[in-house]
Formats: C-alpha cells, sequence, structure tokens
C-alpha cells in the first residue's frame, strides 16, 4: 500500500475521529454475523472500520459489503494467516477483535494514551497504546480494550479521572500506531515511572526498555 496514502488515511480518519462526525453504527453485544460479499447489517461498518484502522480499508464506512471490503478482508487474512476466502467468520472476526479497534474503542485507547501520557515524546505515547494492545493480546489481562483499560487498579490515569479528559489529535495518532502494530516496548505488559514508583513487585518485572519518564516491561 502507497506510504503516501496511509498518512494521509491516518490523518483524514483522525480527523474524523476529533470532529465526532463518524456516523459508524456499533456492532451487535452479541457475535458479529458471518459476513461475505452482499452482506449488509449493522456488523459490515464494524468490519470495514477495523479494516481502516489497520490501514487495509481505504473507502467510506458504510453498511454493505463490497468489493472494496473483500479485496480489504483479503489482505488481512493473508496476513494474519487465516484461511483466505474473503469471508468474515468465527476465527477472522476473533483475529480481528485482537488486532483492531472499532470507533469507540479507538476513542478509549486515545483517552488513556493522552491521560497517562501527554507530555512524553510521541514514541512513548505510543507505547503506552502499545502496551494496552498487548495486554489484550495475552491471556492474562481482559480481551477488549475497554476491559483492559478499565480494569480496576490498572491505570492510574482512570482512578484520578484524567481518563475523561478529552484527547488532543496526537493521541489519536498514537492510538492508531499502536493498534497497526508499532510496538516501541518489545511486547511490554507493564510500564512505570522509575521517579514515583513505589511498588516493589512492579521493580521486580523484566524491563525492556525505558522510553521518555516510563520503563517498560513484561
Amino acid at each position: 500500500m502507497n506510504k503516501r496514502w496511509i498518512n494521509y488515511s491516518m490523518a483524514v480518519l483522525i480527523g474524523i475521529m476529533l470532529a465526532l462526525s463518524i456516523s459508524t453504527p456499533q456492532a451487535n453485544a452479541a457475535a458479529p454475523a458471518t459476513l461475505k460479499y452482499g452482506s449488509t447489517g449493522p456488523d459490515v461498518p464494524d468490519l470495514q472500520y477495523r479494516l481502516k484502522t489497520l490501514g487495509y480499508f481505504d473507502s467510506s464506512v458504510t453498511l454493505f459489503f463490497g468489493e472494496n471490503t473483500y479485496d480489504a478482508l483479503m489482505n488481512f487474512q493473508k496476513d494474519y494467516s487465516i484461511e483466505v476466502d474473503g469471508i468474515a467468520g468465527k476465527q477472522t472476526w476473533e483475529t480481528l477483535k485482537k488486532v483492531s479497534v472499532n470507533q469507540k474503542e479507538l476513542d478509549l485507547l486515545a483517552r488513556i494514551i493522552y491521560a497517562e501520557s501527554r507530555g512524553e515524546p510521541f514514541k512513548g505515547q505510543i507505547a503506552v497504546g502499545a502496551v494496552v494492545m498487548n495486554r489484550v493480546a495475552s491471556s492474562s489481562f481482559p480481551n477488549t480494550v475497554q476491559g483492559v483499560i478499565e480494569q480496576p487498579g490498572a491505570f492510574t490515569a482512570v482512578d484520578d479521572g484524567q481518563y475523561n479528559m478529552k484527547p488532543d489529535s496526537t493521541a489519536y495518532k498514537a492510538a492508531l500506531e499502536a493498534v497497526r502494530g508499532n510496538d516501541p516496548t518489545q511486547d511490554a505488559l507493564y510500564y512505570f515511572n522509575p521517579v514515583t514508583a513505589t511498588s516493589k513487585w512492579i521493580w521486580s518485572r523484566q524491563q525492556t526498555v525505558k522510553i521518555g519518564r516510563h520503563i517498560f516491561a513484561v
């Protein structure tokens, strides 16, 4: 995919999110439907939006599963070693939800990044988002972005209310980078500020890298 187009589409997506102008219907709470070429319904835009955040889908989000959705899904399945059939079935949905976000989840990810790491270098903000995504993928944590972020005691910014602040465009950009697999933490599941950390347990974790004021660990 053309790098210039990826950067452009990312900028457009960030702008749309900040303007709160996307009218993407959210998928039902029940398991999403199996989707294929010609499908319609509320799960289609959820599929398209997730593929868009990963850089596979470059069209407007709609209620119709057409050629662009089919091509994007085929490319996703190929890259993630899923049966390449252009059908969003159980395995595809399970994988997609592990490595992507919907509109609400991108909002939440940007919020926690802004709350926890505003003022940090951009790489450090991506790193905070990467920790969230790494936890989603880990069997030791909740399997959703919201579940990870709002797990009791997981993030100081949730407990003290900073999580409710409106994120800026940099936080959204960092969130998209993390969702798309940019992980400068080397698979870290934790991070802490060595100046303020008082927990002996967090110091016992294997450290992977220091970015800005945070030490990242597994």
